[in-house]
This record gives structure tokens, sequence and C-alpha cells, in this order.
């Protein structure tokens, strides 16, 4: 029976090691080399790292992501978690409502940002048709990364949403009940009970959202193509870069290797304040 056992999941297993375990470790390897893609692979050590750090646009690109990543995850962990609590409250039609909150998040990203892009776009739009304006929206450095954030967390609602419910169908009903015998008002029950009592989901769902933050490119690769000058720029729309507009391979696996060590940070600390 072990046997048999492990031979259902012998696919699995080589298909993680040949298309996970082995890019990891090769990705590495070619951190600290110089590679085209066309000619020999030479070994440089540390220097595509230190190329990385003083480069003069890597510290604007970082300020993105980590803007990007915080205003993304914050919105999209408060509004999922205010909707979920009046969902919760079984109001009418909310078996509905479920279904329309969900439906951004299983459309593909980028068809949302295609149709993102057509709604914001300065000539044939459909807010400066509505509002009779010529702005040009995704061309401003002050508003293009603004909509990218409203547009991440318009699709990241309904799967918060999801997992929020999921938490509160665990909490003891009676809690409620007890809270209201005792005179308690919705928002002291919110804060004093729903908030402690969701504290671990809270923190799962921000950790998702966060990390899934860190790793935008799709929104922002159809949307924006990182501009303009750089406004919406982030580590991985330059990983993309490097790798394939630049063809400098070691740098853009350094640079791959860089947002894991931040990525690893964040989880290690979340775990940390989670307990």
């Amino acid at each position: 029976m072990e046997k048999k056992g492990f031979l259902f999941i012998l696919p699995a297993l080589v298909g993680t090691f040949l298309f996970i375990i082995i890019p990891i470790f090769c990705s590495f390897g070619l951190s600290f080399t110089e590679w085209d893609l066309l000619n020999e692979i030479h070994f440089v050590g540390l220097s595509n790292y230190k190329s990385v750090f003083t480069e003069p646009e890597f510290l604007q690109i970082l300020i993105n992501t980590v803007v990007y990543a915080v205003s993304t995850t914050v919105f999209a962990v408060l509004i999922p978690l205010f909707v979920a609590s009046i969902i919760n409250n079984k109001i009418k039609g909310s078996e509905f409502f479920k279904t329309i909150y969900f439906l951004p998040f299983i459309t593909p990203a980028v068809v949302i940002a295609i149709v993102w892009a057509w709604i914001f776009d300065p000539n044939i739009g459909l807010v400066n048709t509505l509002f009779h304006t010529h702005y040009t929206w995704l061309f401003s450095t002050k508003l293009a990364m603004p909509i990218l954030i409203f547009v991440s967390v318009w699709k990241l609602i309904g799967y918060n949403v999801v997992l929020f419910l999921t938490g509160f169908s665990t909490i003891d009903k009676s809690v409620y009940e007890a809270s209201k015998i005792d005179g308690a008002t919705a928002f002291q029950t919110f804060f004093d009970i729903t908030v402690p009592l969701l504290k671990p989901t809270i923190y799962f769902v921000t950790t998702v959202t966060a990390i899934s933050s860190f790793q935008i490119f799709d929104l922002i690769y159809v949307m924006t193509q990182g501009g303009p000058n750089d406004s919406t720029n982030v580590i991985v729309y330059s990983i993309y870069k490097y790798a394939f507009e630049y063809f400098d391979i070691g740098k853009s696996c350094a640079l791959a290797y860089i947002l894991f060590a931040i990525i690893f940070i964040l989880v290690i600390f979340q775990k940390k304040f989670a307990k």
C-alpha cells in the first residue's frame, strides 16, 4: 500500500523537482554570473548584486514596490473585513453579493488590466467620456500608481471577503448573543470580540495579500509598462526588463533573490507578530 501511495504522488514530486527545485538552484547560481542567453556564462561573483544596489533607479523601484504593496495590503484587508462583517449578518441578498464580489478574482488579471486601461484611456476611455474631460490618467506620474492600487484592491476584495467569511464561521454565535445581553454596541462588539477572534485569519490574509502585492507584474505590464518616468516600475517588472529587454540574466536573477529576501523577512516578521 505504501509503494502504491508513493507511485500516486511520484508525478507531482518529479514535476516539483524538475520545474521548481532545479530552477531555484540554477537561478541562484546564475545570479553570480554574466550571461546574455547567447554567449558563454562568466562568473562575476557579487558584481550583479552590487550593480543593482548602486543603480540610481533602484531606490525609486524599491520605494514604488513598497508603496504599492503596503497600500494594496492595507485597503485589500480592511475593505474586505468590513464587507465580510456586513455579509455575515445574513443581510438580504448576501449570497448574490458573495458571487459578485468574487467575480473579479476569478477573471484573468490581463483581461482586467485591458478593461481598466480602456476605462482610463485619455482618448476613448469611459471616465473621460462620462465626465467630458481629457485627463491623461495612466500617463500621469501622480495618478498612475493610485489607479494601479485601486484596480488591485478591486480585484482582491472578493477573495479576501471569502477568507474572512470562513473566519467568521468559526466564531461561536453565543459570543455575540452574550455581548448583546451585556449591552455592547456594534462598534464595541466588532473591535472587542470580532477582531480578536479573527486575528489568525487577519494575519493570514495580510501575509498572503502582501506577498502577492510584492509580486505584481501583469497589471503593470499591460496598463503602464512601468511608466510614466518609472513612477510605476516595481521589482518584478524590473526583473522582466533585465531578462527579456536587456538580456542581463545574471542581474535579473540577482534582483529576483533580493525580492525573495524581502518577502522572506516579511514572512518571518508576520510569524513573530502573530504569536
